[in-house]
């Protein structure tokens, strides 16, 4: 007789009523679990077991505590479940830094305080350099009362250096073409300069002529007034002829003071060696008020480039003079 297909297994299903799904959860179709006890060589129903018949399986198993059969459809059915939290546990806390991460942005921490610290202290230092220290050389002396403004006989202005020292006085000095330049002014009104070169062998001479009307200065010395402003270059000029710094190609110049010019002059010779030339350089210095006059004529003496020389420095001291002593009456 034909082989007929095996019955399959009987569906448990949900009474609906009108309205209702016909559909039924994926779990209402599962097989049972039923507990049962492992089968033994005594068991009914075992092959070679009393009472059981070959090709037939024996009575059911008495019913008694048993461990319950995995069902792997039921833990597949569970572990597809979504997971839901719990609302009434607690958050879970934070891990705090590691000690070694801590101590890491503590040092770092200071280290930004400590230079924060050192550039305060190193501004502090400047300002009170500067503020406590007016003057250069002389000590310090702050005045409640600074001036601002030009005093009565201090210049607000200078002439035009060139045109102040006339011909006649050029060529008596320094005989023959001479070109003359005047520099770029950098203080407008409160300053001029005017050079002369000289370029004839055996005779170089460089005249160079500068005078500067300086302005009242908070950082001058005493109450910051023009005057004081101008005698503190005059000082500074003075002391840095008589002890060049280390490193200069000049050497100390022989200073002498000159009587009867402004509130104060002088002059000096001094020597200068750049690259195998030898110059010999007189300088003279006139302070007027809040006006200082510098003329410089220097002359070479020895050139590894053509020949020039000797110099007479008493000429050169000489022309330093005259040159001062004109621009200096043109103030008044």
């Amino acid at each position: 007789m034909p082989k007929q297909d095996p019955i399959p297994p009987r569906r448990y299903a949900r009474h609906t009523g009108p309205g209702e799904d016909d559909e039924v959860p994926p779990w209402a179709n599962l097989p049972s679990i039923r507990p049962t006890r492992p089968a033994g060589p005594g068991a009914p129903g075992v092959p070679g077991a009393p009472g059981a018949t070959p090709g037939r399986p024996g009575p059911p198993a008495p019913s008694g505590p048993a461990s319950p059969t995995y069902n792997a459809d039921l833990v597949d059915l569970i572990e597809d479940l979504p997971f839901i939290p719990d609302e009434d546990a607690p958050p879970r806390r934070q891990q705090p830094a590691g000690g070694r991460a801590r101590r890491t942005l503590l040092r770092k921490r200071r280290r930004s305080f400590v230079m924060i610290g050192g550039a305060v202290v190193a501004i502090g230092v400047v300002l009170a350099v500067l503020f406590l220290n007016r003057g250069g050389a002389q000590g310090a002396n702050i005045s409640s009362d600074l001036i601002t403004t030009f005093q009565p006989g201090e210049l607000q202005q200078v002439p035009n250096a060139c045109q102040v020292i006339p011909a006649a006085t050029v060529q008596q000095y320094l005989p023959g073409k001479v070109k003359q330049a005047a520099p770029l002014p950098i203080d407008g009104k409160l300053g001029s300069a005017c050079n002369w070169t000289l370029d004839h062998q055996p005779v170089y001479r460089l005249l160079e002529l500068n005078m500067l009307a300086y302005a009242p200065n908070g950082l001058a010395s005493g109450n910051g007034s023009a005057t004081n402003a101008a005698r503190d270059a005059y000082d500074t000029t003075l002391q840095g002829l008589q002890s060049p710094p280390k490193g200069a190609v000049g050497g100390n110049a022989t200073v002498t003071t000159l009587s009867g010019l402004g509130d104060g002059a002088f002059s000096a010779m001094q020597v200068f060696r750049v690259g195998g030339a030898v110059s010999d350089t007189a300088t003279v210095v006139i302070r007027y008020h809040n006006v200082i006059v510098t003329v410089e004529v220097s002359g070479l003496e020895h050139s590894n480039k053509g020949h020039y020389g000797p110099v007479d420095k008493n000429q050169l001291a000489a022309a330093a003079l005259a040159f001062a002593q004109t621009a200096y009456a043109s103030l008044h």
